[in-house]
């Protein structure tokens, strides 16, 4: 493979799949290979170290304009499923009522606009956070977009008779969901000029987030995976995952100040925050190891995996010992595999090894290399 990200592809951690219809799912079997993995998943929670492998399958489509049919979406979904199960892995993979991330907009008026081939896009409605505070938001689940993930999850569970891991929907941090309300350009100056008003427009924001995030959590009952979206999940995991990319544009100060509090009320409000960033968040690693009750982060090695992969060697030496897991996602073949988790590995860390084999064969290789090379 390359040795530089491939930007004609469309998705470098997508895998290709037929629709399967939820009559053609073996729900019994599927269930029947999850319940086996459970115990494998309670052991690494509750370990001080340890190495497990996930190879994730993320459904071409499913994050795009696929999301918009739920049938679609489900079929798509379960089809991924029904071939996870051939591939050597720890944890199973789960349903995601994945319907675009800018849903906050919805609250202050605003609708999805939807491109031909791409998930649904917002427009910023304000010039500042002090025009976001003199609106009243609907709650999400009293928007067309929040009534339409409920209603995806419960056609998910009526489909699946509650018998397969569901996610909460893709879960936008506090600051991140400020940055679809307005231009980024123009948060990015209030956080200088006006961090009180940011201050408190945040906090809006976490508290329609929070109000959300209990009613999916009420609906989805104990098909609850954890932590969600992005993230190797399982229902023997806890935590609340919540990706916080434009945390790593600011200072220190400036996150701890204005937004550190309010993912530490999400992580509190639902068992532990659990932090990602695309692209390389090196240099922030203290940043984001402040945050009170951190359970997991998520970062992208190799260069099939995201244009801007973060250092393997400073990631497992900063977190070695830490009791927070790692989930390190790796696109590529045994050989780019091998030599980024040989790098990453280390006595004392807690490693989720997530990984894309090509077919069976590699991946069979790869996750018999990575549990060798943890002395397994």
């Amino acid at each position: 493979m390359s040795a530089s990200f491939d930007t004609s592809l469309r998705d470098a951690q997508s895998t290709y799949v037929k629709p399967l219809s939820s009559d053609q799912f073996d729900l019994s079997a599927y269930a029947e290979y999850e319940s086996a993995l459970l115990e494998r998943n309670r052991n690494f929670a509750s370990a001080s170290e340890g190495l497990l492998v996930y190879r994730r399958f993320r459904a071409d489509g499913v994050f795009y304009d696929k999301c918009a049919d739920r049938k679609q979406s489900l079929e798509l979904q379960l089809s991924a499923l029904a071939a996870s199960m051939d591939y050597p892995a720890d944890i199973a993979n789960f349903l995601e009522p994945w319907y675009g991330i800018g849903y906050i907009s919805a609250c202050f008026g605003s609708e999805y606009t939807w491109h031909p081939g791409q998930a649904p896009a917002v427009n910023p409605q304000f010039e500042s956070c002090a025009e976001i505070l003199k609106h009243e938001p609907l709650p999400i689940e009293k928007t067309s977009v929040g009534r339409h993930m409920l209603e995806m999850i419960e056609y998910f569970l009526d489909k699946t008779k509650g018998r397969v891991p569901i996610s909460y929907t893709d879960i936008q941090s506090p600051f991140n969901m400020l940055s679809y309300l307005l231009p980024i350009t123009n948060l990015f100056l209030e956080i200088y000029d006006d961090p009180e008003q940011v201050r408190a427009a945040a906090g809006v924001c976490t508290n329609l987030l929070i109000d959300f995030v209990r009613k999916q959590k009420d609906l989805i009952g104990d098909c609850l995976a954890l932590p969600g979206h992005g993230f190797a999940s399982s229902r023997a995991f806890a935590g609340i995952g919540f990706s916080d990319d434009n945390a790593i544009m600011i200072s220190a100060d400036d996150y701890g100040e204005i937004f550190k509090p309010y993912d530490e009320l999400l992580g509190a409000e639902f068992g532990g925050a659990v932090f990602h960033s695309c692209g390389n968040w090196e240099n922030k690693i203290d940043l984001v190891q402040a945050i009170a009750g951190l359970r997991t982060v998520d970062a992208a090695f190799g260069a099939q995996t995201d244009p801007s992969p973060n250092d393997p060697e400073i990631f497992g030496r900063e977190f070695a010992c830490s009791q927070i897991v790692l989930n390190a996602r790796c696109v590529g073949d045994l050989r780019q595999v091998q030599e980024q988790f040989g790098r990453i590995w280390r006595p004392g860390l807690k490693l989720i090894a997530v990984t894309y084999g090509r077919d069976v064969q590699e991946q069979t290789q790869i996750y018999n290399m990575l549990h060798e090379m943890a002395g397994e």
